[in-house]
């Protein structure tokens, strides 16, 4: 659902911006084709610019950067943000073939994406996490824009067909900001017995002001204070848990909200929310906490 409604998306918004050149400004063709691609990039440029003006506002202390190190970041979160949502994630079926489950694999790991997002933001990683001997498995949780709690039986579904796939008893968790939440809901609703580890990237644990301006009610819901975040405070963490914290993300804001209490907290190096994805050092940190079946921490 989310490939295709960015595709369509996409559509829409070149052909507006082709009328306005074509029709409204009396562009030719080939000025109107350029005025098109400048209007998509300047959008997606001004999303990045509300991110990065909400995480300054709202920024936990962390180790000053300079000129040059804060402007790679933005640079390569804004590349990350292009990459993700105009070529990969609408073109999802091009980059990510169906899931390797072969029967016999020990603690598979599944990634759950975050919000509005599909399995498709995690094309790279995967590739990663396989080419070190892990068996790994995506989902893709819909509608993009409904309540946490709702999208919580797909995760169950998808936890149990994995391991009905591979025979493994249990899986690894990983999720990506609001696939953190996602699989902490799991846990409170299913319990421990089909999960051996959890850990989250850059998860709004205690909510991101980012989520005020959202869509949907999971937005809502990821607003500091909000009720459903409140009621998940109060589960207990029953499982070993990691939340690896980005000081400089640009997506969950006070960055400390990546906090979670009883995990052990780990925090990244510089680098943007969804850049992160793309990151080799994250992919190394993922490989240190779960080293693949053999092989010890």
């Amino acid at each position: 659902m989310v490939p295709v409604s960015l595709f369509i998306w996409i559509v829409i918004e070149i052909a507006w911006y082709l009328a306005i050149g074509r029709h409204w400004l009396g562009a030719d063709w080939s000025a109107a084709i350029l005025g098109a691609l400048g209007g998509v990039l300047g959008m997606r440029a001004a999303i990045n610019a509300v991110t990065w003006v909400f995480a300054t506002t709202y920024a936990s202390p962390a180790p000053a950067l300079g000129f040059a190190s804060r402007l790679r970041l933005i640079a390569d979160e804004y590349l990350a943000f292009l990459l993700s949502f105009i070529v990969v994630l609408p073109f999802e079926r091009l980059w990510m073939p169906a899931d390797r489950l072969p029967a016999g694999s020990r603690r598979p790991i599944l990634l759950v994406h975050g919000y509005g997002c599909s399995r498709g933001v995690w094309w790279l990683l995967r590739r990663r996490l396989e080419a070190a001997g892990h068996t790994v498995a995506t989902v893709s949780l819909t509608p993009p824009y409904t309540s946490i709690g709702k999208l919580v039986p797909q995760l169950n579904r998808r936890i149990e067909e994995v391991c009905t796939a591979t025979g493994a008893k249990q899986v690894t968790l990983v999720g990506h900001s609001m696939g953190g939440l996602v699989c902490r809901s799991y846990l409170a609703r299913h319990g421990i017995a089909r999960v051996s580890q959890l850990i989250t990237l850059a998860t709004p644990h205690a909510g991101t002001e980012l989520g005020r301006i959202g869509f949907g009610q999971n937005a809502r819901e990821m607003s500091p204070d909000s009720l459903w975040l409140r009621d998940m405070a109060q589960e207990k963490l029953n499982i070993p848990a990691i939340s690896l914290r980005n000081p400089y993300d640009n997506y969950v804001m006070p960055q400390d909200n990546q906090r979670l209490p009883g995990a052990r907290d780990v925090e990244l190096p510089a680098v943007g929310h969804i850049a992160m994805l793309y990151d080799a050092r994250l992919a190394r940190i993922l490989l240190e906490l779960c080293p693949p079946p053999g092989k010890t921490a």
